[in-house]
């Protein structure tokens, strides 16, 4: 089991910057990658940006060249850094950890953190 738990979600004003942060326990080791997810009301839960081991990552669209995710070399922790907000960046954000065997792939979630982009 992976244990996750956000911080850092806040009222920012268009334009601003915040850091959302991960903090990871357990089964750490077991772990292929991790990203963060967010879901706006009324709309599904969509990826944000994601990392793997190998140190790969991978962007939705929206974000690329305004957030950046990170690890800590342990893995105890994972960071995305968001600049240049937006209205639209609204939502709750939820952090996740994937792990691959096989064909099958177990994700493990935090509870999630309130991002509100707003004048």
């Amino acid at each position: 089991q992976v244990q996750l738990v956000e911080s850092g979600g806040d009222l920012v004003q268009p334009g601003g910057s915040l850091r959302l942060s991960c903090a990871a326990s357990g089964s750490i080791f077991s772990i292929n990658g991790m990203g963060w997810y967010r879901q706006a009301p009324g709309k599904e839960r969509e990826l944000v940006a994601r990392i793997a081991r190998g140190g790969n990552t991978n962007y939705a669209d929206s974000v690329k060249g305004r957030f950046t995710i990170s690890t800590d070399n342990a893995w105890n922790w994972v960071y995305l850094q968001m600049n240049s907000l937006k209205p639209e960046d609204t939502a709750a954000y939820y952090c996740n950890a994937y792990r691959v065997r096989g064909r099958e792939v177990y994700d493990y979630w935090g509870q999630g953190t309130q991002v509100t982009v707003s004048p």
